[in-house]
């Protein structure tokens, strides 16, 4: 057993190498949500820092902040708890730095978030203006990738802006570095005051990968994993999007809708994150006996097979997420409809599924998406180049930059090919559909109409 929990240790160290899950959540999320009545049709909000919100509701996040924790110990099947000299206080005396400081740090999220006003453009709409343009390094502390497409366009307090630019843009934001070196063993000063204890999995090594156990959740994995690698439990996506739902909630009863829209984007990044299946099964299309039978050939000294495994998966995983970006971008540079496009809009499917909860992410998000492992497995075998998705040697990851996915898979048969964007539709449609029932679930809980 002992030499089988290493084994799933390996195994969600280089999982944890792909903590990104879909590239840029914004541009899937101005398509789920523009046809959506409850934020297409939404009044302009003021943008106001956050500082304006938290002076204002000091108490009544006090109050919140705490309930938090104790939903949480009662919810999550781990949860370490949040060091009690973190609990966020009303102090009116503090300067707003410092209450932004016990804010964050009573998230137990990176305390130099930027949280910037800021949006990011819908790629349909015209180029922004360069003048009105952030640096990347004002709105996200990682650094900036070779050949980025990002574009960042700077608010002013007092400004009005659309609901639905609000929260498309705070879609994306959990990965701008909020969920960084949180842990006991990282090199942040914050991470050894948060209790969370010792990166559970991931490569440390990798600027994003220590994010990696808040946007995983392996919920639905058979027992004997549970048994054998108890840390697999050790993830964290449902504490977010609780913490920024209810945010989200406070601050639109508040009269504060900007935040209410930006907490509601940032839930949304987990829930988001959940329907990608590489991000919601340790293995899939590898089923749990594959894993013990793998393992037992390392253990014998034959640990190729598993060495092998590890790559595939995080080609497999890489080569996903870039195929739906690259459509995703490209049909909107030039004006057009994919099938993408056309089930990231359609609500149809919404209310097929249990009204929102607490824990809407695990029991539906979690459970559809860990379910459909296997048959995309499949799909992205037959009908991606095989050098991607089928062979060891390759590493996707090192020379993805260099690679047109789309020009590669318009050489394939037009059957495949008609597989592959099936089942990427399929995907993008869940994401849009438990998207929109998050929202309907804040705006509910906040008492909108």
């Amino acid at each position: 057993m002992k030499r089988f929990t290493l084994m799933i240790a390996g195994l969600l160290t280089l999982i944890g190498s792909n903590a990104l899950a879909w590239s840029n959540h914004s541009y899937a999320a101005y398509r789920a949500f523009e046809t959506m009545p409850e934020v297409a049709s939404a009044a302009p909000v003021v943008a106001e820092p956050l500082e304006v919100f938290l002076k204002a509701q000091e108490k009544a996040i006090e109050t919140l902040l705490a309930s938090q924790e104790t939903w949480a110990a009662a919810n999550l099947a781990v949860y370490p708890p949040r060091p009690a000299s973190l609990a966020f206080t009303a102090k009116a005396e503090r300067s707003d730095e410092a209450r932004r400081q016990a804010f964050l740090m009573a998230l137990r999220v990176a305390p130099n978030s930027r949280f910037a006003l800021y949006v990011q453009p819908d790629p349909r709409s015209p180029l922004p203006d360069p003048k009105t343009l952030l640096a990347h390094s004002a709105v996200d502390t990682l650094p900036e990738q070779a050949n980025s497409s990002y574009k960042f366009i700077g608010i002013k307090a007092g400004e009005k802006i659309a609901p639905l630019a609000v929260l498309a843009s705070a879609c994306d934001e959990p990965d701008y570095g909020l969920d960084i070196n949180l842990w006991s063993d990282s090199p942040s000063e914050w991470g050894k005051v948060y209790g969370f204890g010792p990166l559970p999995f991931g490569n440390p090594a990798l600027y994003f990968s220590t994010q990696a156990p808040f946007h995983m959740g392996f919920y639905h994995e058979d027992r004997i994993i549970y048994l054998a690698a108890p840390f697999v439990k050790t993830t964290f996506p449902l504490l977010r999007v609780h913490q920024y739902s209810s945010l989200a909630a406070l601050a639109f009863r508040s009269g504060h809708s900007y935040w209410g829209w930006r907490f509601t984007g940032l839930a949304l990044h987990y829930v988001e994150d959940l329907t990608q299946p590489y991000h919601a099964s340790l293995s899939p299309g590898n089923a749990s006996i594959k894993l013990i039978g793998i393992n037992l050939l390392a253990m014998a000294g034959f640990p190729k097979m598993k060495d092998e495994m590890i790559v595939l998966l995080s080609n497999r995983h890489l080569a996903l997420e870039k195929y739906q970006n690259q459509v995703i971008h490209k049909d909107a540079l030039a004006q057009q409809d994919h099938g993408l496009e056309q089930t990231l809009r359609d609500g149809s499917r919404d209310g097929s599924y249990p009204a929102w909860s607490d824990l809407y992410a695990r029991d539906v998000v979690g459970r559809q998406s860990q379910a459909l492992g296997g048959r995309l497995t499949d799909i992205l075998v037959e009908t991606l180049p095989s050098a991607y998705v089928s062979d060891p040697s390759f590493d996707f990851g090192v020379k993805e930059s260099g690679i047109d996915l789309l020009a590669e898979i318009g050489k394939q048969d037009a059957s495949k090919r008609a597989r592959l964007e099936a089942v990427t539709a399929e995907l993008m449609g869940n994401f849009g559909a438990h998207s929109r029932n998050l929202v309907r679930g804040v705006l509910k809980a906040a008492g909108a109409p």
